[in-house]
């Protein structure tokens, strides 16, 4: 895997993102911003969840003012999602918003963009550019007939550049596109040209299971490049779901740990244990320690500890309902099957 690009710090809040610091999570609330009390409750679940930064739709002048009472109860930095008005934007950072996310293509005059950027500056927030597919400029869709990667890292540039003729420089940049090749080589072209973090995500991604293996397909190719400093998986229905396909994504590729992890054999005819409905369980049981283990939960002694010799604990299924619990690839004992994933268990506490 590539090294990870070294881009600028920018501070959200009071979370560091590019610079080479851990790649941040973040999700964005599907309720009305205006309902406090939803909001709230959905930004706890969130938190909960492990989710690093939130971002809120601004609507209008009301929800711009709820930021400031939401910001409150919360305790992860908020950022405000502003489309076309740029009164909406100052009347978010006004509120406490912790970052503002603008597509300055669609803000209209550079005179608000450039009241925009001096506001935020003023403020000590960034700025987020996020420029996707269906917001491209006219006059982009018709140099390149239509949405390209070229096109995309075209607008980026651009858009960028009009904040920086005002002084601004606290940015992060996002493309998106529900398009997986057409987004990578964007990344591609655009990465070299920017010192700023680069937030990344699949837009439109779909609904939980498959939004979230597509999202793993496009994120793990450009964390394999070394590409992105914070992301966001964009899943139909509850955001919580999001949060954990990150976490599952950036665990996978060896970026980040949250706790343990629980791999598990596909299972064959010498399989001599329930390994799904063990490792369901296992993963429930052990969810509430922090330390990062890997535990293998495998079907049998023929391959099992040597497969899973990379993991810190595991079991395996074997003869005469016999099972083995192993370290590092090591069998340390042999146990009733029925005993297997207690100790296992309690290993795990152990450890």
């Amino acid at each position: 895997m590539k090294q990870r690009a070294l881009t600028r710090v920018v501070h959200i809040g009071g979370v560091p993102v590019g610079g080479g610091h851990p790649i941040v999570v973040q999700s964005m609330t599907n309720t009305d911003t205006r309902d406090i009390a939803a909001t709230v409750a959905q930004i706890h679940a969130l938190e909960e969840a492990g989710c690093e930064i939130v971002r809120v739709a601004v609507l209008d002048t009301e929800a711009a003012q709820a930021i400031g009472e939401i910001k409150k109860s919360i305790h992860i930095p908020l950022v405000a999602d502003i489309h076309f008005d740029y009164r909406l934007a100052l009347e978010a950072i006004k509120n406490g918003a912790d970052k503002l996310r603008i597509n300055p293509g669609n803000i209209g005059a550079d005179s608000r963009v450039r009241q925009i950027a001096l506001t935020a500056k003023a403020a000590g927030i960034p700025i987020r550019v996020g420029v996707n597919g269906g917001s491209l400029e006219k006059d982009l869709l018709a140099k390149y007939a239509g949405v390209t990667p070229q096109g995309l890292a075209e607008s980026a540039l651009r858009n960028v550049a009009r904040l920086e003729r005002h002084g601004f420089e606290h940015i992060v940049v996002s493309v998106k596109a529900s398009n997986i090749p057409l987004m990578l080589e964007a990344h591609k072209i655009l990465a070299p040209q920017l010192p700023y973090p680069l937030h990344i995500g699949l837009t439109e991604a779909g609904t939980i299971h498959k939004g979230a293996i597509r999202s793993a397909a496009g994120m793990g190719a450009l964390l394999a490049m070394g590409i992105g400093d914070t992301l966001r998986i964009s899943l139909s229905g509850d955001p919580v779901h999001e949060i954990a396909a990150a976490r599952e994504i950036l665990a996978a590729m060896g970026l980040r740990a949250f706790g343990p992890q629980v791999i598990a054999c596909p299972t064959c005819g010498r399989t001599g244990i329930d390994v799904a409905e063990i490792a369901q369980r296992v993963e429930a049981r052990v969810a509430h320690i922090k330390k990062p283990l890997t535990i293998a939960v495998m079907g049998c002694e023929v391959n099992g500890p040597g497969e899973a010799r990379e993991a810190d604990i595991g079991i395996a299924g074997g003869r005469d309902k016999k099972g083995l619990l192993f370290k590092k690839g090591q069998v340390i004992q042999k146990l009733p099957e029925s005993e297997l994933e207690d100790a296992l268990v309690a290993a795990c506490t152990a450890s």
